[in-house]
Protein backbone atom coordinates (compact mmCIF):
# COMPACT_ATOMS: atom_id res chain seq x y z
CA UNK A 1 0.00 0.00 0.00
CA UNK A 2 1.42 3.56 -0.70
CA UNK A 3 1.93 6.17 1.74
CA UNK A 4 -0.11 9.06 1.28
CA UNK A 5 0.84 11.83 -0.92
CA UNK A 6 0.92 14.41 1.69
CA UNK A 7 3.38 12.01 3.49
CA UNK A 8 5.36 11.56 0.54
CA UNK A 9 5.74 15.68 0.22
CA UNK A 10 6.24 15.78 3.89
CA UNK A 11 9.15 13.41 3.51
CA UNK A 12 10.50 15.27 0.69
CA UNK A 13 10.69 18.49 2.17
CA UNK A 14 11.83 17.20 5.59
CA UNK A 15 15.31 15.32 3.82
CA UNK A 16 15.52 18.96 1.33
CA UNK A 17 16.01 20.79 4.71
CA UNK A 18 18.28 18.59 6.02
CA UNK A 19 20.36 18.53 3.14
CA UNK A 20 20.15 22.21 2.72
CA UNK A 21 21.34 22.83 6.81
CA UNK A 22 23.81 19.87 5.92
CA UNK A 23 25.27 22.38 3.48
CA UNK A 24 25.20 25.49 5.60
CA UNK A 25 26.78 23.70 7.87
CA UNK A 26 29.46 22.56 6.16
CA UNK A 27 30.19 26.36 4.74
CA UNK A 28 30.14 27.11 8.33
CA UNK A 29 32.25 24.91 9.78
CA UNK A 30 35.31 26.43 11.26
CA UNK A 31 38.65 25.85 9.40
CA UNK A 32 41.24 24.02 11.90
CA UNK A 33 44.81 25.57 11.65
CA UNK A 34 47.76 24.68 13.31
CA UNK A 35 49.57 28.13 14.42
CA UNK A 36 53.47 27.28 14.77
CA UNK A 37 54.70 30.61 17.32
CA UNK A 38 58.08 31.99 19.02
CA UNK A 39 57.46 33.17 22.72
CA UNK A 40 58.18 36.72 21.87
CA UNK A 41 56.41 39.95 21.92
CA UNK A 42 56.63 40.24 18.43
CA UNK A 43 53.80 37.67 18.25
CA UNK A 44 51.56 39.42 20.11
CA UNK A 45 49.29 40.56 17.11
CA UNK A 46 48.16 36.67 16.78
CA UNK A 47 47.55 35.93 20.48
CA UNK A 48 45.51 38.92 20.81
CA UNK A 49 43.71 37.78 17.84
CA UNK A 50 43.18 34.56 19.54
CA UNK A 51 42.33 36.05 22.55
CA UNK A 52 39.37 38.30 21.59
CA UNK A 53 38.03 35.40 19.44
CA UNK A 54 38.83 37.68 16.04
CA UNK A 55 40.22 34.55 15.13
CA UNK A 56 36.79 32.65 15.91
CA UNK A 57 34.77 35.12 14.23
CA UNK A 58 37.46 34.70 11.04
CA UNK A 59 36.12 30.97 10.52
CA UNK A 60 39.68 29.51 11.92
CA UNK A 61 39.66 26.64 14.79
CA UNK A 62 43.50 27.32 15.85
CA UNK A 63 45.63 25.09 17.75
CA UNK A 64 49.02 26.71 18.59
CA UNK A 65 52.54 25.33 19.06
CA UNK A 66 55.46 27.27 20.85
CA UNK A 67 59.03 26.88 19.26
CA UNK A 68 62.79 28.17 20.28
CA UNK A 69 63.18 29.81 16.93
CA UNK A 70 62.56 30.03 13.92
CA UNK A 71 64.91 27.93 12.12
CA UNK A 72 63.31 24.93 14.15
CA UNK A 73 59.96 25.78 13.14
CA UNK A 74 60.89 25.68 9.15
CA UNK A 75 61.21 21.84 9.85
CA UNK A 76 57.66 21.73 10.75
CA UNK A 77 56.32 23.99 7.80
CA UNK A 78 58.74 21.36 5.67
CA UNK A 79 57.11 18.27 7.05
CA UNK A 80 53.54 19.85 7.19
CA UNK A 81 52.86 19.51 10.87
CA UNK A 82 51.81 23.25 10.83
CA UNK A 83 50.15 25.80 8.46
CA UNK A 84 51.06 28.85 10.00
CA UNK A 85 54.31 30.23 11.07
CA UNK A 86 55.11 33.28 13.11
CA UNK A 87 58.40 33.99 13.67
CA UNK A 88 61.21 36.03 12.30
CA UNK A 89 61.14 36.51 8.69
CA UNK A 90 65.15 35.66 7.91
CA UNK A 91 64.38 31.23 7.77
CA UNK A 92 61.43 31.79 5.58
CA UNK A 93 63.96 32.87 3.15
CA UNK A 94 66.13 29.61 3.44
CA UNK A 95 62.69 27.86 3.85
CA UNK A 96 62.54 28.89 0.11
CA UNK A 97 65.63 27.70 -1.24
CA UNK A 98 64.62 24.56 -0.15
CA UNK A 99 61.40 24.57 -1.84
CA UNK A 100 59.01 24.78 0.35
CA UNK A 101 55.96 27.01 -0.54
CA UNK A 102 55.55 29.37 2.08
CA UNK A 103 53.79 33.07 1.93
CA UNK A 104 54.22 35.85 4.12
CA UNK A 105 50.96 37.27 4.11
CA UNK A 106 51.56 39.98 6.93
CA UNK A 107 54.09 41.32 9.50
CA UNK A 108 53.72 41.95 13.03
CA UNK A 109 56.90 43.63 14.39
CA UNK A 110 59.92 45.86 13.28
CA UNK A 111 63.08 46.54 15.26
CA UNK A 112 62.72 43.72 17.83
CA UNK A 113 66.24 42.77 18.60
CA UNK A 114 68.37 44.36 20.86
CA UNK A 115 71.93 43.99 22.50
CA UNK A 116 71.91 43.63 26.08
CA UNK A 117 75.35 43.50 28.28
CA UNK A 118 75.10 41.28 31.44
CA UNK A 119 76.84 42.65 34.33
CA UNK A 120 80.32 41.73 34.02
CA UNK A 121 80.53 43.29 30.27
CA UNK A 122 77.94 46.27 30.80
CA UNK A 123 80.46 49.10 32.92
CA UNK A 124 82.73 48.67 29.85
CA UNK A 125 79.47 50.37 27.96
CA UNK A 126 79.14 53.67 29.46
CA UNK A 127 77.67 56.26 27.86
CA UNK A 128 79.56 57.26 24.61
CA UNK A 129 82.50 54.42 24.96
CA UNK A 130 83.42 53.79 21.72
CA UNK A 131 81.78 50.02 21.49
CA UNK A 132 84.27 47.96 20.03
CA UNK A 133 86.71 49.27 22.34
CA UNK A 134 84.54 48.44 25.13
CA UNK A 135 85.17 44.80 23.24
CA UNK A 136 88.44 44.92 23.26
CA UNK A 137 89.10 45.80 26.68
CA UNK A 138 86.67 43.51 28.17
CA UNK A 139 89.26 40.81 26.38
CA UNK A 140 92.13 42.31 27.82
CA UNK A 141 90.60 42.67 31.85
CA UNK A 142 89.00 39.01 31.85
CA UNK A 143 91.81 37.33 29.20
CA UNK A 144 88.94 35.91 26.94
CA UNK A 145 86.43 37.24 24.20
CA UNK A 146 82.61 38.35 25.07
CA UNK A 147 80.30 35.74 25.33
CA UNK A 148 76.83 36.35 23.76
CA UNK A 149 73.70 34.18 23.70
CA UNK A 150 71.40 34.63 20.43
CA UNK A 151 69.45 31.91 18.26
CA UNK A 152 70.80 29.83 15.71
CA UNK A 153 72.43 30.65 12.08
CA UNK A 154 70.07 32.15 10.11
CA UNK A 155 67.30 33.88 12.18
CA UNK A 156 66.66 36.98 12.37
CA UNK A 157 68.76 37.17 16.04
CA UNK A 158 71.64 36.17 14.93
CA UNK A 159 71.81 37.80 11.74
CA UNK A 160 71.00 41.66 13.37
CA UNK A 161 73.90 40.78 16.02
CA UNK A 162 76.36 39.92 13.48
CA UNK A 163 75.49 42.20 11.50
CA UNK A 164 76.20 44.84 14.21
CA UNK A 165 78.90 43.37 15.45
CA UNK A 166 80.97 43.63 12.35
CA UNK A 167 79.85 45.78 10.44
CA UNK A 168 78.36 49.21 13.06
CA UNK A 169 80.81 48.64 15.99
CA UNK A 170 83.28 47.16 13.75
CA UNK A 171 84.08 44.08 17.14
CA UNK A 172 87.79 42.20 16.59
CA UNK A 173 86.66 38.91 15.48
CA UNK A 174 88.72 37.54 18.29
CA UNK A 175 87.13 40.08 20.92
CA UNK A 176 83.38 38.31 20.57
CA UNK A 177 82.21 35.02 20.62
CA UNK A 178 78.68 33.98 19.30
CA UNK A 179 76.89 31.26 21.49
CA UNK A 180 73.52 29.83 19.79
CA UNK A 181 70.98 28.63 21.97
CA UNK A 182 67.11 28.76 21.84
CA UNK A 183 64.89 31.63 23.19
CA UNK A 184 64.17 30.59 26.56
CA UNK A 185 68.03 29.83 27.15
CA UNK A 186 69.30 32.90 25.91
CA UNK A 187 67.30 34.83 29.23
CA UNK A 188 68.16 32.21 31.44
CA UNK A 189 72.37 32.26 30.55
CA UNK A 190 71.96 35.84 30.25
CA UNK A 191 70.42 35.91 33.85
CA UNK A 192 72.62 33.38 35.29
CA UNK A 193 75.83 34.90 33.99
CA UNK A 194 76.28 31.87 31.94
CA UNK A 195 77.11 34.64 28.90
CA UNK A 196 77.86 38.48 29.40
CA UNK A 197 75.77 39.12 26.81
CA UNK A 198 72.95 38.77 24.16
CA UNK A 199 70.56 39.76 21.38
CA UNK A 200 67.18 39.64 22.76
CA UNK A 201 63.55 40.95 22.00
CA UNK A 202 61.03 41.74 24.17
CA UNK A 203 59.09 40.28 26.70
CA UNK A 204 63.36 39.26 28.21
CA UNK A 205 64.26 42.71 27.63
CA UNK A 206 61.98 43.76 30.72
CA UNK A 207 62.15 40.82 32.63
CA UNK A 208 65.79 40.53 32.54
CA UNK A 209 66.02 44.03 33.17
CA UNK A 210 63.52 44.05 36.28
CA UNK A 211 65.39 40.93 37.49
CA UNK A 212 68.80 42.68 37.40
CA UNK A 213 68.98 46.42 37.12
CA UNK A 214 72.77 45.98 35.98
CA UNK A 215 71.72 44.35 32.80
CA UNK A 216 72.21 47.33 29.95
CA UNK A 217 70.75 48.15 27.16
CA UNK A 218 73.75 48.74 24.58
CA UNK A 219 71.95 49.33 20.89
CA UNK A 220 68.14 49.37 20.11
CA UNK A 221 67.04 47.46 16.97
CA UNK A 222 67.34 50.46 14.46
CA UNK A 223 70.92 50.96 15.69
CA UNK A 224 71.60 47.02 15.37
CA UNK A 225 70.07 46.87 11.74
CA UNK A 226 67.98 50.06 10.25
CA UNK A 227 64.06 48.69 9.71
CA UNK A 228 64.84 45.69 11.22
CA UNK A 229 62.48 43.19 10.02
CA UNK A 230 61.20 41.24 12.73
CA UNK A 231 58.45 38.71 13.41
CA UNK A 232 55.86 37.84 10.31
CA UNK A 233 53.08 35.50 9.42
CA UNK A 234 53.89 33.10 7.09
CA UNK A 235 51.10 30.25 5.63
CA UNK A 236 51.80 27.32 3.83
CA UNK A 237 51.18 27.48 0.06
CA UNK A 238 48.92 24.51 0.41
CA UNK A 239 47.23 25.58 3.04
CA UNK A 240 46.79 29.52 1.68
CA UNK A 241 45.71 27.82 -2.08
CA UNK A 242 42.43 25.71 0.23
CA UNK A 243 41.27 28.29 2.65
CA UNK A 244 41.79 32.02 0.79
CA UNK A 245 38.81 33.76 3.16
CA UNK A 246 40.48 31.69 5.88
CA UNK A 247 43.57 33.67 5.46
CA UNK A 248 42.12 36.79 4.62
CA UNK A 249 40.04 37.03 7.84
CA UNK A 250 43.40 35.97 9.21
CA UNK A 251 45.06 39.37 7.95
CA UNK A 252 41.98 41.13 8.94
CA UNK A 253 42.12 39.72 12.93
CA UNK A 254 45.46 40.63 12.80
CA UNK A 255 44.45 44.14 11.92
CA UNK A 256 42.56 44.27 14.76
CA UNK A 257 44.78 42.98 16.88
CA UNK A 258 47.39 45.61 16.25
CA UNK A 259 44.99 48.51 16.35
CA UNK A 260 44.20 47.36 20.12
CA UNK A 261 48.06 46.83 21.11
CA UNK A 262 48.77 50.39 19.91
CA UNK A 263 45.14 51.74 21.51
CA UNK A 264 44.89 50.06 24.44
CA UNK A 265 47.87 48.04 25.67
CA UNK A 266 46.47 47.26 28.76
CA UNK A 267 43.55 44.87 27.37
CA UNK A 268 45.71 43.20 25.21
CA UNK A 269 48.48 42.61 27.94
CA UNK A 270 45.90 39.68 29.45
CA UNK A 271 45.73 37.17 26.35
CA UNK A 272 49.37 38.08 25.28
CA UNK A 273 50.35 36.79 29.26
CA UNK A 274 48.13 33.91 29.05
CA UNK A 275 50.52 33.14 25.97
CA UNK A 276 53.83 34.16 26.98
CA UNK A 277 53.88 34.42 31.06
CA UNK A 278 54.16 30.39 32.38
CA UNK A 279 53.94 31.14 35.32
CA UNK A 280 57.20 32.95 35.32
CA UNK A 281 56.06 36.72 34.32
CA UNK A 282 52.82 38.70 35.06
CA UNK A 283 50.33 41.08 32.99
CA UNK A 284 52.15 44.21 34.72
CA UNK A 285 54.91 42.79 33.19
CA UNK A 286 53.81 42.00 29.84
CA UNK A 287 52.13 45.64 29.53
CA UNK A 288 55.30 46.85 30.23
CA UNK A 289 57.31 44.81 27.19
CA UNK A 290 54.58 46.44 24.86
CA UNK A 291 54.77 49.51 25.29
CA UNK A 292 58.85 48.88 25.15
CA UNK A 293 60.78 50.89 22.18
CA UNK A 294 61.49 47.16 21.20
CA UNK A 295 57.97 46.56 20.68
CA UNK A 296 57.13 48.50 17.11
CA UNK A 297 54.08 46.64 16.24
CA UNK A 298 53.01 46.64 12.16
CA UNK A 299 50.71 44.53 10.00
CA UNK A 300 51.34 45.58 6.76
CA UNK A 301 53.93 43.40 4.77
CA UNK A 302 54.75 45.82 1.99
CA UNK A 303 56.61 47.78 4.50
CA UNK A 304 59.26 45.20 5.30
CA UNK A 305 60.31 44.44 1.56
CA UNK A 306 63.25 46.77 1.09
CA UNK A 307 64.90 45.88 4.32
CA UNK A 308 64.41 42.18 3.92
CA UNK A 309 66.05 42.77 0.41
CA UNK A 310 68.74 43.63 2.91
CA UNK A 311 69.17 41.42 5.29
CA UNK A 312 68.66 38.65 2.99
CA UNK A 313 71.75 40.14 1.11
CA UNK A 314 73.70 40.31 4.30
CA UNK A 315 72.36 36.40 5.19
CA UNK A 316 74.26 35.70 1.68
CA UNK A 317 77.55 37.91 2.59
CA UNK A 318 77.82 35.51 6.07
CA UNK A 319 77.62 32.16 4.50
CA UNK A 320 73.64 31.35 6.51
CA UNK A 321 72.06 32.09 2.65
CA UNK A 322 73.16 30.53 -0.41
CA UNK A 323 71.93 33.25 -2.96
CA UNK A 324 69.25 36.22 -2.51
CA UNK A 325 65.07 35.20 -3.05
CA UNK A 326 63.14 36.96 -5.52
CA UNK A 327 60.65 38.97 -2.60
CA UNK A 328 57.99 38.19 -5.32
CA UNK A 329 57.03 35.05 -4.31
CA UNK A 330 57.99 35.65 -0.36
CA UNK A 331 55.89 38.42 -0.29
CA UNK A 332 51.80 38.05 -0.86
CA UNK A 333 50.50 41.47 0.36
CA UNK A 334 47.30 40.94 -1.59
CA UNK A 335 45.73 39.54 1.58
CA UNK A 336 46.33 42.84 3.72
CA UNK A 337 45.12 44.88 0.72
CA UNK A 338 41.99 42.96 0.78
CA UNK A 339 41.67 42.77 4.64
CA UNK A 340 42.33 46.80 4.90
CA UNK A 341 40.13 47.89 1.85
CA UNK A 342 37.84 50.70 2.66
Amino acid sequence: MRPPLSVIKTFLTAAAGLLLASAASAQTAAVPVRIGVIPVIGAAPIFVANGEGWLKEAGLAPTFTTFESGPNMIQALASGTIDIYVAGIAPLAVARTKNIDVRVVAATAIEEMVFVAGPKLAPYFKDGADKAEAFRAFHAKEGRAARLATQPPGSVPNTTLQHWLWQVVKTGKADADIVAMGIDATQQALLAGAVDGASIREPALTIVRSRNPAMKLVATGGEMFPDQPGTVVGVFGAFADKNPAAVEGLVKALVKATDLLRSDPARAAVPVEQALGKGITDVATIQKALSSPAARFTVDPRGIIEATKKLQAYQVSIGTLEKDIPVDGLFVPSFYEKATAR
